[in-house]
C-alpha cells in the first residue's frame, strides 16, 4: 500500500444487515475486483453507535457482527473491516479483523486509538470532520509510539457549515507527506449529516466526480459505501453507490490511476537524473 502502488479498494455496506447481505454483496466485489485486479478489503459496520437518532438501525452488535465478518473472511478469502467504537472492543475486533477502523468522531480519543495500534492490526483512522489535513500529524505520531504498527488516514469530507461537508482535495497530499498512505472515502463524503432532521441525507450522484478527482490528485486508497438497494438500505443509503455501478467506475478510476502513478514515477526520474547531471 502506498507509494506508486495501485490503489486498493475498502467497500461494503454501511452496516451488516444481514449474513444472507453481506455474502451477496462480498461475493459481487470479490468477482469485480479480481475482474480488474484491485486488492480489495471488504467492510461493513457491526454496530454504528454514531446515528443520528435512538431509533436508527445500528447493526447486529459485536458478537454477532465480528462472527459474520469471520464468514466472509474465509468463504472470500479476503481481508475484513469493521469500526471500533472503544478499547473494551479492540480485543475481540482484532482477533477477527484484519483493519481496525476509528471512525472520524472518535479520531482524536488517544486510547482508542492506541488500543487499536497496540493489536497488531492494520489501522484505518478516519480523519474528523473537524480537523485540518496537517492536524493529522498528531494522529501520526500517536500510532508511531507504538512499535510496528501501521496505519491508514481515510479523508472523508470538512464539514462546511451545518449539514453540509465538502472536500479538499489538497488534504490528500498534504496528508501523503506524512509518510502514511491515504484513503479518500467519497461516500461519505457526499453526506449532508443529519439533513433530514431524524437522519442523515445525500448527495449520492457527485460520487463518481469526487473519485475521479481523487485518483486525479493521487491516492493509495478507495473507500466506498456501495448497497444493493440504497433505497432501502438500513443505514446510509442516501450516499451509497449503486452496486452495479462500481465496476464501470473503477474501470474509469483504475485508468486515470495508472495514468497518475506512471507520470508521477516517469517525472521523479527525470528530476533525478536531471539533478545527476
Amino acid at each position: 500500500m502506498g507509494g506508486g502502488h495501485p490503489f486498493f479498494l475498502i467497500a461494503g455496506p454501511c452496516v451488516i444487515e444481514s449474513r444472507d447481505h453481506s455474502f451477496k454483496l462480498a461475493d459481487y466485489l470479490k468477482r469485480v475486483t479480481s475482474r480488474l485486479g484491485i486488492p480489495f478489503i471488504f467492510k461493513a459496520s457491526y454496530d454504528k453507535a454514531n446515528r443520528t437518532s435512538i431509533k436508527s438501525y445500528r447493526g447486529p452488535g459485536l458478537d454477532k457482527g465480528l462472527f459474520i465478518l469471520q464468514q466472509v473472511r474465509e468463504q472470500f478469502e479476503v481481508p475484513v473491516l469493521s469500526d471500533v467504537h472503544s478499547v473494551e472492543q479492540v480485543s475481540a475486533a482484532a482477533s477477527v479483523l484484519d483493519v481496525l477502523q476509528i471512525p472520524a468522531f472518535l479520531s482524536r480519543q488517544t486510547d482508542l486509538i492506541l488500543a487499536a495500534a497496540e493489536s497488531g492490526k492494520l489501522v484505518n483512522v478516519k480523519k474528523g470532520q473537524f480537523l485540518a489535513p496537517w492536524d493529522v500529524c498528531n494522529i501520526v505520531e500517536k500510532v508511531r509510539t507504538v512499535p510496528r504498527s501501521s496505519l491508514l488516514i481515510t479523508e472523508r469530507g470538512v464539514s462546511f457549515g451545518y449539514n453540509n461537508l465538502v472536500v479538499d482535495f489538497k488534504s490528500l497530499p498534504i496528508i501523503r507527506s506524512l509518510g502514511v498512505p491515504v484513503v479518500f472515502d467519497a461516500t461519505h463524503s457526499v453526506q449532508l449529516p443529519g439533513g433530514v432532521g431524524f437522519k442523515s441525507g445525500g448527495q449520492a450522484e457527485f460520487i463518481p466526480y469526487l473519485v475521479r478527482a481523487a485518483a486525479a490528485v493521487g491516492v493509495d486508497g478507495l473507500f466506498l459505501e456501495v448497497h444493493d438497494r440504497p433505497e432501502k438500505a438500513l443505514s446510509d443509503g442516501a450516499n451509497a453507490l449503486p452496486l452495479l455501478d462500481v465496476e464501470p467506475l473503477l474501470r474509469q478510476t483504475r485508468t486515470i490511476d495508472q495514468f497518475v502513478k506512471k507520470t508521477s514515477i516517469n517525472g521523479a526520474r527525470k528530476l533525478a537524473r536531471g539533478k545527476g547531471r
